[in-house]
């Protein structure tokens, strides 16, 4: 077994199995190996809608990991969600086949374009990388991408283009977007998260220096953000081009008017101004990320009237701020949002909009986060009318610390929450979790009032509890 991939081994290579294809990271990635001409095969646990595009490229799914499906593949790609106890992955490291990880995969991937355009940051990295995406799509440019989440105007998360130019969501996570080549870097922020992992703020700002370090052509990055600004200290030998709300920037906003979902602001560039841009997601944070996209449009060649265009066609990715239905009075909206600071901006979004009052339903992802960041969560949460938290979903860990939802509830004003017996919870099974689920939504049926709005927020399976939520109110007499 190897973990290195060249790209003369690469050349050698024909079959390529993915444990895990139907994730939204590696989706994409089958695309561009598919259009490539590779053989691939690919495995997931859960049928999803993901996994029927998969089949209509013509590529083999197995339902369920075992592991007698990596035979014959010579190249295994998996991703970071893999327990090391997958038995694919097991007898994967034990063949010899090269294994990679996903985000060393696409770093290979991204060295594959004279334009590849890295968004990261610690918030807005999908919107904008969606919103940069929605922009080349009107264009009439053939680009590749591969996003964080589902834009629904390339059906998915990604696709496979034929020009120079690629957008990628560049994810800070265990230092992954160091391992991509980024000819542009394009930095949203610098926030505290992941602490598990860089321990402190600091560290946090070094990986962004480095991979500001490793754009080679430019860099966009946020002039209004102290911590994106030291993460830029000492970088030089590239372009570097700033965008905020300060006017000294070279891409700033001024906000014009904002009704329901929609803002409109004047984009100016080096004080100049470019004209009017109309957007169609709440809250400000979103006019930098259309500033951030727009820069990066504009750096690759395409006009303001093409950036704004773009933007004027961008709904929303699934799941940030996705409507999901309106139904007796109360407004059902799904969000991606797991970390407190994007916690707090959207909910500031949503309280600035006219309804009565804001719901927000967590579901925390993994117990490190949910321990390390508890007060900044209660805090944010708390900037709803009514919160309601449910079971900690676990994902790659295990619940060593004894951390749990009642102690995150406890901490929050207004909330309630709903969780398993600790003896169960952290055996939780699909049944228990949809329990969990159903006894939030009866709380919320009884207690939702005409003219509310709630959002689900967590980068879990959360949104189902929308969808269930709103069915059951459409049956109700």
């Amino acid at each position: 077994m190897s973990s290195v991939l060249t790209e003369e081994a690469l050349s050698k290579i024909k079959r390529v199995h993915f444990i895990g294809i139907g994730g939204s990271g590696m989706y994409p990635l089958a695309q561009i190996f598919h259009t490539k001409g590779y053989e691939i095969t690919g495995s997931d646990n859960n049928e999803t809608e993901t996994l029927e595009a998969v089949r209509k490229l013509g590529i083999k799914v197995f339902l369920g990991q075992r592991a007698e499906n990596i035979e014959g593949a010579e190249l295994i790609i998996y991703t970071a969600a893999i327990m090391a106890d997958n038995p694919e992955l097991i007898a994967a490291k034990a063949s010899n086949a090269i294994v990679c990880e996903r985000a060393d995969i696409l770093g290979v991937i991204t060295g594959w374009y004279e334009n590849a355009l890295c968004v990261c940051g610690t918030h807005g990295k999908t919107t904008t990388s969606s919103m940069l995406t929605q922009i080349f799509v009107d264009a009439g440019e053939d680009i590749s991408c591969v996003i964080g989440g589902k834009l629904p105007s390339i059906g998915g998360s990604g696709r496979a283009g034929k020009s120079k130019d690629m957008v990628c969501e560049a994810c800070e996570y265990q230092d992954h977007f160091l391992k991509l080549h980024p000819d542009c870097a394009i930095i949203l922020n610098v926030d505290a998260d992941h602490l598990e992992y860089f321990k402190n703020i600091e560290n946090i700002i070094k990986s962004f220096h480095t991979f500001a370090d490793m754009a080679s052509k430019a860099v966009i990055y946020n002039g209004d953000d102290a911590n994106t600004r030291k993460s830029l200290e000492g970088i030089s030998g590239k372009e570097l081009i700033s965008f905020g709300w300060n006017r000294a920037n070279d891409y700033s906003a001024e906000i014009i008017s904002k009704k329901g979902l929609v803002t409109k602001f004047t984009a100016f560039f080096k004080g100049e101004a470019l004209g009017e841009v109309e957007i169609n997601v709440p809250g400000d944070h979103n006019v930098l990320n259309a500033l951030a996209a727009m820069a990066a449009a504009r750096y690759s060649g395409l006009s303001f009237e093409a950036a704004a265009k773009g933007l004027a066609s961008f709904h929303g990715a699934i799941r940030r701020f996705q409507l999901i239905d309106k139904v007796k009075g109360l407004t059902i909206v799904d969000d991606y949002a797991h970390h407190p600071k994007e916690i707090e901006v959207t909910l500031r979004a949503a309280k600035g909009l006219d309804f009565k009052r804001v719901w927000a339903v967590f579901q925390p992802f993994t117990y490190s986060r949910t321990e390390i960041l508890m007060d900044d969560f209660a805090r944010a949460l708390e900037i709803a009318d009514i919160s309601v938290i449910t079971d900690i979903m676990g994902s790659r860990e295990k619940n060593e610390h004894g951390i749990y939802t009642e102690m995150l509830g406890a901490k929050t004003k207004n909330a309630v929450w709903f969780d398993t017996p600790h003896e169960v919870v952290d055996k939780q099974t699909a049944e228990q979790k949809e329990k969990n689920f159903d006894e939030c939504i009866d709380y919320i049926i009884k207690n939702a009032e005409d003219g509310d709005i709630l959002i689900t927020f967590g980068c879990g399976d959360v949104y189902k509890l929308a969808k269930k939520l709103a069915k059951k109110l459409r049956e109700i007499d």
